[in-house]
């Protein structure tokens, strides 16, 4: 059977993470964005990041974070959220993530972030074993653009 790669689930904008104009706060869409890819992780593919680094006493790190906010997110408003993994090495994840309204009809937000995997005894960067490459390879979905820049000015002017 063939892995989804886009991943999608839907969040409510929250009051306590809004500024005084209602609009989600800058440093929130982190956290809808990154707890959404989580998620996405566990249900489609059966990897939940707490159980493995538990198990084999490594995880993924941030390494980076790009963020292009384009439209609000305001409060209450229920959005959309799609992430999908656009590149891999054999110690980092490469991970797109895009917010929406509820429709998918505006464009939010756009993250790119890398993670790295860490041995959590050892305190250093590890590689992926053979089966994670595999399950990587199975969802990856790159993206033509090379750069963050051009990766966002493609998906403004993008009909969804």
């Amino acid at each position: 059977m063939e892995l989804p790669k886009i991943l999608e689930s839907k969040a409510k904008i929250r009051f306590q993470d809004c500024d005084p104009f209602n609009h989600l706060n800058n440093a929130a869409y982190f956290n809808y964005l990154i707890n959404a890819r989580e998620d996405h992780v566990i249900k489609n593919y059966d990897l939940d990041i707490y159980k493995h680094g538990k198990e084999t006493g490594k995880s993924w790190v941030v390494s980076t974070h790009q963020i292009a906010y384009l439209k609000p997110a305001v409060l209450m408003e229920t959005v959309t959220i799609e992430s999908q993994l656009i590149n891999y090495t054999d110690k980092k994840l490469f991970v797109e993530i895009r917010m929406f309204n509820e429709e998918k009809t505006i464009l939010k937000a756009v993250m790119w972030s890398s993670f790295t995997y860490f041995n959590l005894l050892k305190l250093s960067s590890a590689n992926h074993s053979e089966d994670l490459l595999h399950l990587f390879e199975q969802a990856k979905l790159a993206v033509k653009e090379i750069s963050f820049e051009e990766r966002v000015k493609s998906l403004r002017f993008q009909k969804v």
